[in-house]
């Protein structure tokens, strides 16, 4: 409870979407006994091709209680790697298959995120001094894909149900396209 209300005070939760299109989205977590809330805003925007879009990920803020904190900048950082780390396998990261070969084995042709690809991330350390301190290392990538799928929906009324999300951009449902 105390990460959800902290991510979404910091989010500025119930707020107006800043544009058409635009959609906001939360979820929550658990792991190595760490307690994350992720809120996403995310922007469908057009293509050439009339029946498909692009999903941008605008902002995140991730408030994660991993119980005490002692460095608070190194987990800071740990945090903001994972969220980039979690943009890959929530967009576009997959391995492509044929009659039992890997298509992509090499970085040239498997989609990481770029610099392009991550927005303004906003942390928030939930310091509890009360617990002794929980692994950080996965628990905030967990939050990110189904924040983004719930914005999705928010925005355009489709729900994305398998990862990655939007490996080649979104079809659109007939009432959103134009």
């Amino acid at each position: 409870n105390d990460v959800l209300q902290a991510a979404a005070t910091k989010f500025g939760w119930g707020k107006t979407k800043t544009a058409q299109r635009h959609g906001f989205g939360v979820a929550c977590g658990f792991e190595k006994n760490g307690y994350i809330a992720t809120c996403a805003e995310i922007a469908i925007e057009p293509t050439n091709e009339k029946s498909r879009a692009n999903l941008r990920i605008v902002r995140i803020v991730e408030a994660f209680d991993c119980g005490a904190v002692v460095n608070p900048l190194q987990l800071k950082s740990q945090i903001e790697g994972a969220i980039v780390q979690a943009i890959g396998g929530a967009l576009f990261e997959s391995i492509q298959f044929q009659n039992g070969k890997i298509l992509n084995p090499r970085f040239a042709s498997y989609r990481v995120p770029r610099f392009a690809d991550v927005p303004p991330i906003e942390v928030v350390l939930v310091d509890r001094k009360d617990i002794p301190s929980a692994g950080a290392g996965e628990t905030p990538i967990v939050g990110l894909a189904p924040a983004v799928a719930n914005a999705v929906f928010n925005a355009i009324g489709v729900r994305l149900t398998e990862l990655p999300l939007a490996p080649n951009g979104i079809k659109l449902p007939q009432s959103s396209q134009a």
